[in-house]
């Protein structure tokens, strides 16, 4: 079970779903929340599925099975992970505000989303991550898809899942009694709240 960690954890939660969840956990272990940019690759014609996804410092992982059945080329492939790049600096420079990225070299990771669907979007902020040589890496969501975590598990130290779900027809928010996207305004004020706690406390 996660208890309260030391100064050497940070709370990476993946906007948007996640900065609500990294909240309350951050706050529950009295530990910093920051944010890790991380969008989907969408499939061209079809916005709301992915076939991969792109971290901001260029990290891409693909459903290489899902790449081969579409036909996708290598050129196609990075022009629209460009593209969410884009998307993703500007987003960035928003949320971010000024504020420098952590250094995470020998941290305890926690990362936060709101669920897995297919797990890429978690594969990718994953990997980002362990580039800067943490010391231990956590996923810890409310719900997933079995699938998910079978592809997630293997590259974390530990994973913590309260909803675990099965079958073919599975999305985020069934798991959910209210659930709805966050505008950029409710994701700054939730980041502005756990940076205004951390200052404090410290």
């Amino acid at each position: 079970m996660i208890g309260k960690r030391d100064d050497k954890t940070i709370v990476l939660a993946i906007p948007s779903g996640g900065v609500p969840v990294g909240y309350c956990l951050s706050k529950r272990l009295e530990a910093p929340l920051e944010i890790i940019l991380v969008r989907k690759i969408p499939i061209p014609g079809n916005p709301e599925a992915g076939f991969g996804a792109v971290a901001l410092d260029g990290t891409i992982v693909l459903n290489t099975i899902l790449v081969q059945e579409l036909g996708l080329t290598k050129k196609m492939i990075n022009l629209l992970a460009e593209d969410r790049l884009k998307e993703i600096r500007i987003r960035a420079e928003k949320f971010n505000a000024g504020r420098p990225p952590p250094d995470l070299t020998g941290k305890e990771i926690i990362l936060v989303d709101d669920g897995l669907a297919s797990g890429y979007t978690m594969l990718a902020a994953i990997n980002s991550v362990k580039k800067q040589n943490p010391k231990h890496v956590t996923v810890a969501v409310p719900t997933a898809h079995d699938e998910a975590l079978k592809l997630v598990s293997p590259h974390v130290d530990e994973v913590y899942c309260l909803n675990i779900r099965t079958g073919p027809f599975y999305a985020v928010a069934d798991a959910y009694k209210r659930w709805y996207d966050l505008d950029d305004g409710e994701v700054r004020k939730y980041l502005t709240e756990a940076w205004r706690i951390e200052r404090r406390n410290k």
